[in-house]
């Protein structure tokens, strides 16, 4: 048998293609206007769907209870700061499958806290934080029957709302809010934890209008979900709740507009000269867009005279004129007309365009690869048919270059050649950094460093380093410290220090690399 869907669940989905409908023709609305508080009052009905587990038999529950109401206060100080408070009472029926009523009651919720504001033309922004008191429904009493407790959960609050206007004076309303758990019981005190969310939307409509407030209904639909885990006893409960109903919000605003009388558009006479602003000859077939007094809200064009001049009729207040000729800068003036017959020349400075640049460069920098980052002079730097050697710095700049990816090829004695890719922009300088790496000769002796020490005292030993592959036998210096060259190979290396007990290492070493160690000696026991 097919399960026949709840009238609240079929609303909300009418509602949300309403609104979607709406809005596709949201280009005609109008920007909102700011209030200075609202009241708003709401009554419906909601449905209720829960469950509650614990160490015993689980309890599930749902059903649809009408006389649900909330009251929201609003009001604000100045253009963007407010603050509001909001009342709920939420009537609450558990009923068997009978039907028949077990238990029931109400719950409340409240917040209140500070509000900010953004207006940005159709769309105004609003955010909220601040604290938060709810009852949510727990039962006891299972040995009888389930009878109604409630938990209370104490947070702050971080809520948001979202109001577009649309076109035919609708608009449509979002907007959610955020529990942050600062302390939650249930009814004997134990001590619980509790999250939670609720959103909602709302598509309003005004219905009456004066001259300082405004009356707006307004079909509404909310949705919630609570949980409260009691650790201690092992119970957790859950709910979801969705909210419909129809309401009544009554706007006040502090600034009624006043009538003003209606005067006839002022208006006075401009000269205007347009000159080059390097040489201050006239510019003769200057185009001079103004503001035109026959269709308002238009521009009208005027031609500069042999003599680059022009005399323009314009509205009274602050205005502005648009200027242009043929190779020159499009230049904007701007002046404050009064409604005299004639008002102060202006004049026109114009400058002449600035040829466009077709071509890029190249800074490429040239450093020592194993060197770190030692700059190398002299080095042949190629990009196209563009060569130049770097200077004291490693560096050369090759200008005139096309647009585009090049190749750049950098070369030097003793160091392996290297090829690059850059890509030169038109009129900018781009950045290429090379590292050459030296060419060491095969033939380049490895070198062993290290220094002989006392295990006990940390103190140099004048000791004996003894490579017996390479034939070489020497004594370290007066700090413990030796060096020997020998070729690439692997070696064992014995040393020896009186009073002092022998250690031999073995190292591997490849041409013209070096090899670091030191050795603590122990002291012989006596």
């Amino acid at each position: 048998m097919r399960r026949s869907i709840p009238l609240t669940d079929i609303l909300p989905r009418l509602l949300v293609l309403l609104l979607a409908l709406v809005c596709s023709r949201a280009s005609g609305a109008e920007p909102l206007e700011p209030e200075r508080a609202s009241l708003r009052l709401r009554y419906g009905l909601a449905q209720r769907e829960g469950q509650q587990v614990d160490v015993g038999p689980g309890l599930t529950y749902a059903g649809l209870t009408p006389n649900d109401g909330a009251l929201t206060l609003t009001g604000w100080t100045a253009g963007f700061l407010g603050g509001q408070v909001d009342l709920q009472r939420e009537a609450f029926d558990l009923r068997d499958a009978a039907a028949v009523r077990v238990t029931g009651g109400s719950l409340a919720r409240g917040s209140v806290g500070p509000r900010g504001r953004l207006f940005l033309g159709p769309v105004r922004l609003e955010l909220g934080a601040g604290y938060g008191f709810a009852q949510l429904p727990l039962f006891g009493g299972f040995s009888t029957a389930p009878v109604l407790q409630r938990g209370v959960r104490h947070a702050a609050l971080v809520s948001g709302r979202v109001l577009v206007a649309l076109p035919a004076g609708f608009r449509l309303e979002a907007r959610g809010e955020v529990p942050l758990t600062l302390s939650a019981h249930a009814a004997g005190g134990l001590k619980a934890s509790s999250s939670g969310y609720v959103v909602g939307a709302a598509l309003l409509h005004p219905v009456v209008r004066r001259e300082r407030w405004t009356g707006t209904l307004m079909l509404e639909v909310q949705q919630a979900r609570d949980t409260m885990t009691l650790e201690e006893v092992g119970l957790r409960s859950e709910q979801r709740l969705r909210r419909m109903g129809l309401a009544l919000e009554l706007a006040w605003r502090g600034d009624a507009r006043a009538s003003r009388s209606i005067e006839g558009p002022r208006q006075g006479f401009v000269p205007m000269r347009v000159v080059d602003a390097d040489t201050g000859a006239p510019l003769a077939g200057a185009r001079v867009l103004v503001p035109s007094l026959r269709a308002p809200g238009t521009s009208e064009e005027l031609v500069t005279d042999a003599q680059g001049e022009v005399r323009a009729l314009l509205p009274s207040g602050a205005q502005s004129a648009r200027v242009s000729v043929e190779g020159y800068e499009e230049v904007t003036e701007s002046a404050t007309v009064s409604d005299s017959e004639e008002n102060a020349p202006v004049q026109v400075r114009l400058r002449k365009k600035v040829q466009a640049p077709t071509t890029g460069s190249l800074k490429v920098t040239v450093v020592q690869g194993k060197g770190g980052g030692v700059p190398l002079p002299g080095v042949r730097v190629t990009a196209g048919t563009v060569a130049l050697r770097t200077d004291m710095r490693g560096e050369a700049l090759l200008e005139g270059l096309e647009p585009g990816p090049v190749a750049v090829s950098v070369a030097a004695p003793g160091f392996r050649p290297a090829e690059e890719a850059a890509v030169v922009v038109v009129g900018q300088a781009s950045e290429l950094r090379v590292e050459l790496t030296p060419v060491r000769s095969r033939k380049e002796l490895a070198t062993l460093l290290g220094q002989v020490r006392s295990a006990r005292s940390g103190r140099p030993l004048v000791a004996t380093v003894s490579i017996p592959q390479a034939k070489v036998r020497t004594r370290t210096d007066k700090v413990g410290g030796f060096t020997a060259r020998v070729r690439g190979g692997t070696y064992r290396i014995t040393l020896s220090a009186p009073g002092h007990v022998s250690q031999t290492k073995t190292v591997t070493v490849r041409d013209g690399e070096q090899a670091i160690f030191n050795v603590d000696l122990f002291p012989r026991g006596r």
